[in-house]
């Protein structure tokens, strides 16, 4: 017996990159003769109450890569019979199936999947297709193909050829990666004595950075290769490591100056000391109306002390800039911006690869 299918996506309802299956709904119509069916009339075509379906013989058609099929009731069973003059039926069923669809998801999220829909029967001999109707190019099947016997069964193979839009993880996670790499290059141009601004940029852009991480992968199987958002991540964190890193060497190698501040701090000490004893000195010698002049003198060697340790304070200064943080400021933003160009160039341009086209898999 000659079976002929043919097939209208009505809607893709899902695809799961977690459990690799996706749903469609679809009108399956199968179109067959049965010469014990055959009538003149006055009716060339007899549509029938689908409750005779159950009456007579159909096809055994499965789905076999279908997880789930579910056959719509509502409001009353989906399902149309007609029977042609010459005994050829025409039987039509919406359904919802749900079927695996092997991914390969090295270029997630710029990828490409043919995802396949293997049906047939076990009674019949040679199943043809002769019509697809698909929508917004979602399902694409080549010429008729022969069949192919897999252990008694006759199978045929639809292909649905996805592709992938970007604009939802550009969003969620490529633009939230780059503003944190970004962020953590800002410590480059605060003063190296900021110790606790460079350590918060540090420490929080690293954390930002492994959330980011997890979430990425929480909507993706567990599998043991790469994707590209893996590797961008991968980068990215790089980068923000590498700035944490950076400041603690620019940290390691900054001179303080203990030491000098130490011995101002002792010669302060002293002239604080000989200001004190004059100053306590200056009112006994101005109660002595007969010493006049060694007031003034004693008060006169104050103020020139006070306007001596002046200068020496305003003298104190720190090198708060690194030749590492100059470096830093170029090198970091060329380098990540090289690999962004490098990265989207060589993604958006590639050519999609699809892969298990082979029906007899």
């Amino acid at each position: 017996m000659v079976l002929r299918v043919s097939q209208f996506l009505s809607a893709l309802l899902s695809l799961l990159c977690l459990s690799q299956e996706y749903t469609v709904d679809v009108f399956f119509r199968q179109s067959w003769k049965d010469e014990r069916l055959k009538f003149h009339g006055p009716m060339n075509i007899l549509p029938l109450n689908n409750l005779m379906a159950s009456k007579i013989w159909t096809p055994d058609t499965f789905f076999h890569n279908g997880k789930k099929s579910v056959a719509h009731n509502m409001t009353m069973p989906n399902k149309l019979l007609r029977i042609m003059e010459d005994g050829t039926l025409l039987y039509t069923m919406r359904l919802t199936v749900q079927a695996e669809c092997p991914m390969h998801l090295e270029d997630f999220p710029m990828d490409s999947h043919s995802c396949p829909l293997k049906f047939g029967s076990c009674k019949c001999q040679q199943i043809y297709i002769i019509q697809t109707v698909h929508i917004s190019s979602l399902l694409s099947v080549p010429e008729p193909r022969p069949n192919f016997n897999f252990e008694g069964y006759i199978f045929m193979t639809a292909h649905f050829h996805l592709k992938r839009k970007i604009g939802y993880f550009v969003i969620q996670t490529y633009l939230p990666c780059i503003m944190t790499v970004i962020l953590s290059q800002v410590s480059f141009w605060l003063n190296r004595e900021s110790v606790p601004a460079r350590t918060v940029f540090g420490v929080t852009t690293v954390l930002t950075m492994t959330t980011l991480s997890i979430s990425a992968r929480n909507s993706l199987p567990k599998v043991a290769y790469a994707t590209a958002m893996d590797w961008f991540i991968a980068v990215c964190y790089a980068f923000v490591f590498s700035a944490l890193i950076e400041f603690a060497t620019v940290n390691y190698f900054t001179k303080r100056g203990w030491g000098g501040s130490r011995r101002d701090d002792r010669a302060g000490g002293g002239n604080n000391a000989y200001a004190v004893a004059v100053a306590n000195y200056a009112p006994n010698i101005t109660k002595d109306s007969t010493l006049p002049t060694i007031s003034k003198c004693a008060l006169g060697n104050l103020n020139k002390t006070t306007a001596e340790t002046k200068p020496e304070q305003n003298k104190k200064t720190f090198n708060s800039v690194s030749k590492i943080d100059r470096i830093s400021r170029i090198m970091f933003p060329v380098l990540f911006g090289s690999f962004n160009l490098v990265y989207w160039a060589t993604y958006l341009n590639r050519e999609p690869v699809i892969k298990d086209l082979d029906p007899s898999k």
